[in-house]
């Protein structure tokens, strides 16, 4: 006869914890929704929303390193190298030395880049409409001042805009 261990129920979760559960499941939910919805608007470009990421932060900050671009997209060096090469063979940003210091490698968008940034900006727009539709301007605006906060909670803050105390 085999006994069996008394095996203890863990403790009884309180509303809060729910609520927090429920909340990050639900954000990953939109995220990954979201994704999946502009990567298949994408996929006719011959893009993912990952090489757009990388797209746009070149666009903003011309002339960025590959380093840069990682930290600025929250992506890994390697990571940014390969999506940085799909773009650089797409026609979409071209590649050069650094003034200073040439052994860094710098990116820059490229007309056809800009086209399609133009473009995806569009998609990406009809799809966040679509997102907020019934959510209003004072909801939106409050969403992101709490979305802050939690950032600020972490202390993973790497916006000096954000008023983390």
């Amino acid at each position: 006869m085999t006994r069996q261990k008394n095996i203890s129920k863990p403790p009884a979760e309180d509303e809060r914890y729910q609520q927090s559960r429920q909340a990050l499941r639900t954000i990953k939910r939109i995220l990954v929704q979201f994704r999946g919805q502009m990567d298949d608007q994408l996929r006719p470009q011959g893009v993912t929303t990952a090489q757009m990421q990388v797209l746009f932060a070149v666009r903003g900050t011309p002339g960025s390193s590959g380093a840069q671009l990682a930290r600025s997209c929250y992506i890994t060096p390697q990571t940014t190298q390969m999506l940085l090469k799909h773009l650089e063979d797409g026609g979409f940003i071209v590649r050069g030395k650094d003034a200073v210091n040439n052994r860094i490698v710098t990116a820059s968008i490229t007309a056809a880049g800009e086209r399609l940034a133009q473009s995806v900006e569009k998609t990406s727009q009809a799809l966040q409409e679509q997102l907020w539709s019934g959510v209003s301007d004072r909801e939106l605006a409050k969403l992101n001042i709490l979305l802050e906060r939690c950032i600020c909670n972490l202390d993973v803050a790497d916006d000096p805009t954000m008023n983390c105390r």
